[in-house]
């Protein structure tokens, strides 16, 4: 998951993150759903179709985008980590 620094806008919603595949995308999805916060999917190229047609998208990314009025909340819930400052066991 990456976040791009502006906050771009696209059917009524702003940009919060890109998921990497439709798993990483579900998972974010469910989080934000769990806090009562709706996020709508833009597909990249035939991103889409390729979900439809194998189940699941790997090829590209997946923007998400929530309610400007959410969109701090979704912020605070969404926080990308940097693995290498994760401990290890």
């Amino acid at each position: 998951m990456y976040q791009k620094e502006t906050k771009e806008s696209w059917r009524d919603g702003v940009y919060l993150c890109t998921a990497e595949d439709s798993l990483e995308a579900d998972i974010l999805e469910s989080k934000l759903r769990g806090e009562d916060i709706t996020c709508i999917r833009k597909y990249e190229g035939a991103g889409n179709y390729v979900e439809i047609v194998f189940g699941v998208n790997s090829a590209r990314g997946i923007d998400l985008f929530v309610a400007e009025k959410n969109y701090e909340d979704a912020c605070n819930i969404i926080v990308p980590i940097d693995l290498d400052d994760c401990e290890t066991f």
